[in-house]
C-alpha cells in the first residue's frame, strides 16, 4: 500500500498538471517544480531514511513516513497557491523517503523463507506496474470529475489504512550494527541536486549570471562530496563502488533512462491536453500502452537477465528508447492517434526492458553485504534522472506557449530523449562485457566482506 501511494503519486500528478497550472496560474517552470520538488527530495533522502530505519527501528520509521506522507497529501489538496503546493510536495516526499526502501527492508526481515520472500517481493514489484497503469487513468478521471485536488485526497484513506495495518501486523526490527549518519555528505547531496535543478529550470527567467552561478555551485558541491566521501569511514555513498564498471554503468543508465521517462510523461501531458485538446481522462488513457507494455515486458526482461545476462535487455532498452525519442520528434498536432499510441508502445518496450537489469548490473560482483547499498545508489540514480529529465524538457519548451511554437520546441526535447536512449545503448555495450566484470571483481576485493547494514532498493 505504501508503494501504491508513492508510485501512484509519481504518475497521477502529471496528468493533472494542465488543470493545476490553470487554477493556480502556474507557468511551465511552476509545473516543473510541482513534479521535481517531490522527486528531488525523495532522491536526496532515500539513503538517509534507510540507514535511519536500520538504527531506530524499521516499523517506527515506516509509520512516521506514512503519517508525514498522508499529512503532506492533505496539505497538497488544500494548497491555495503554487508556493504552498510545492512546499506540501516536499513534505510528501520526506514521508515517501521513509516508505519504499524501509518497506522492502521490512519484507526482507519478515519473510525469512527464501521462497516466501521471493513471492512477497513479486507481489511488491507487481504494484509498480499497477500504479503505472492506474495513475494516469485515475488522475484523469478525478481531475475531470472533481478537480485536480482530488488526486491528493486518494492518498489519505490509503495512508491511514496502511498505518493501522502496520501497527496491527508488522513486527519491529533493527540492524545489529547500524551505519553512522553522514550529515555533511547529506547536505552536499542536497546542495548538488538543488542548485543543478534550479539552474536548469529557472535559468531562462533568472538570466545567465544566476544559472551559471548555480552550475558552479553544483560542480563545487560534487567535487566536495567526492573528496569528503573518500575520507569517511562510513560514507553516505561509498566511492569505491564506482571502480566497478557495471555499477557505474548502472548508475548512468538509470539516470538516462529515467530522465527519458520523466521528460516523456511531462511533455506528453502538455502535448495531449494543452495542445491537442484532449481531456485529462483521455490523456490518461493514451498513456495506458506504456504502462501495459511495461508490465508485460518487465518479467520477460527479468528472465533474460537470469538466462543470458543483462546485456540483451539493456541493448534492446536503449535502442527502443532512442527510436521512440526519434519518432516522437516527428509528431505534429495532427498525427493520427493510432500512430501516436504505437510510438508509446515502443517507448513502453524500452522502459520495460530497462528497469529489471539495472539493479542486477549495479550489484554484479559486489559482496553480499554491500549489494543492498549498491542497489540503493542505483535507486537514487533513478530519482535524480527523472527529476533532471523533467527539468531539461521543461526548460526546452518553457518559452513555447502556443501550439505553433510548442511543436518545434517539443521536437527538440524529444531529440534529447533519443540521446538518453543512445546513452543507455552505448553504456550497456561497454559495461556488460568481460572487461567490465573484471573491474567489478577488483572493486569487490576492496570492499568489506563482513555482514553490514544494507539499504534495500526502491
Amino acid at each position: 500500500m505504501s508503494l501504491l501511494i508513492v508510485a501512484l503519486d509519481n504518475t497521477i500528478v502529471n496528468v493533472a498538471l494542465p488543470a493545476l497550472g490553470q487554477d493556480l496560474h502556474a507557468p511551465v517552470s511552476g509545473l516543473q517544480w510541482t513534479v521535481d520538488a517531490y522527486i528531488l527530495t525523495l532522491a536526496g533522502l532515500l539513503m538517509l531514511s534507510g540507514s535511519t530505519a536500520d538504527r531506530v527501528g524499521r516499523r517506527r520509521t515506516f509509520q512516521t513516513g506514512l503519517v508525514v506522507f498522508t499529512i503532506g497529501s492533505l496539505l497538497c489538496s488544500l494548497a491555495p497557491n503554487l508556493a504552498t503546493l510545492i512546499a506540501a510536495r516536499i513534505v510528501q516526499a520526506v514521508g515517501g523517503s521513509m516508505l519504499n526502501p524501509v518497506a522492502m527492508s521490512i519484507i526482507t526481515n519478515t519473510f525469512t523463507d527464501r521462497r516466501e520472500r521471493a513471492q512477497a517481493i513479486g507481489v511488491w514489484g507487481g504494484v509498480v506496474g499497477i500504479s503505472m497503469a492506474l495513475g494516469p487513468v485515475v488522475g484523469g478521471l478525478l481531475t475531470d470529475a472533481v478537480n485536480w485536488r482530488a488526486i491528493f485526497w486518494i492518498n489519505v484513506p490509503i495512508g491511514l489504512l496502511a498505518l493501522f495495518l502496520t501497527w496491527r501486523f508488522v513486527p519491529e526490527s533493527k540492524a545489529p550494527s547500524a551505519r553512522g549518519i553522514d550529515p555533511a555528505g547529506q547536505i552536499l547531496v542536497v546542495v548538488l541536486l538543488g542548485s543543478l535543478t534550479y539552474g536548469i529550470i529557472e535559468g531562462r527567467a533568472a538570466g545567465p549570471a544566476v544559472s551559471t552561478a548555480c552550475f558552479v555551485v553544483a560542480a563545487a558541491a560534487l567535487a566536495a562530496l567526492v573528496a569528503w566521501e573518500l575520507r569517511r569511514p562510513e560514507p553516505l555513498i561509498d566511492m569505491r563502488f564506482f571502480r566497478s564498471a557495471p555499477f557505474s554503468g548502472a548508475a548512468v543508465m538509470a539516470m538516462a533512462g529515467f530522465a527519458g521517462l520523466g521528460a516523456f510523461l511531462f511533455l506528453n501531458t502538455l502535448y495531449l491536453q494543452s495542445h491537442r485538446g484532449l481531456s485529462a481522462l483521455a490523456a490518461g488513457l493514451c498513456t495506458l500502452p506504456v504502462a501495459v507494455t511495461t508490465m508485460i515486458v518487465g518479467p520477460l526482461a527479468g528472465r533474460l537477465v537470469g538466462t543470458r545476462g543483462p546485456r540483451v535487455p539493456l541493448v534492446v532498452a536503449g535502442a527502443c528508447l532512442a527510436a521512440a525519442g526519434a519518432l516522437l520528434s516527428q509528431v505534429t498536432l495532427t498525427t493520427p492517434l493510432p500512430l501516436l499510441l504505437g510510438i508509446y508502445v515502443v517507448f513502453g518496450v524500452g522502459f520495460g526492458m530497462l528497469n529489471p537489469p539495472i539493479t542486477n548490473t549495479a550489484v554484479s560482483g559486489m559482496p553480499l553485504a554491500q549489494a543492498g547499498v549498491a542497489a540503493a545508489v542505483a535507486s537514487t540514480s533513478r530519482q535524480v534522472g527523472q527529476s533532471l529529465g523533467v527539468a531539461i524538457a521543461g526548460a526546452v519548451v518553457s518559452g513555447a506557449a502556443t501550439g505553433a511554437a510548442f511543436v518545434p520546441a517539443a521536437h527538440a526535447a524529444f531529440r534529447v530523449n533519443a540521446l538518453y536512449g543512445l546513452i543507455v545503448l552505448s553504456v550497456a555495450l561497454v559495461t556488460t562485457g568481460r572487461w567490465a566484470r573484471r573491474t567489478a571483481e577488483r572493486a569487490a576485493e576492496r570492499l568489506p566482506k563482513s555482514p553490514g547494514v544494507t539499504l534495500p532498493q526502491r
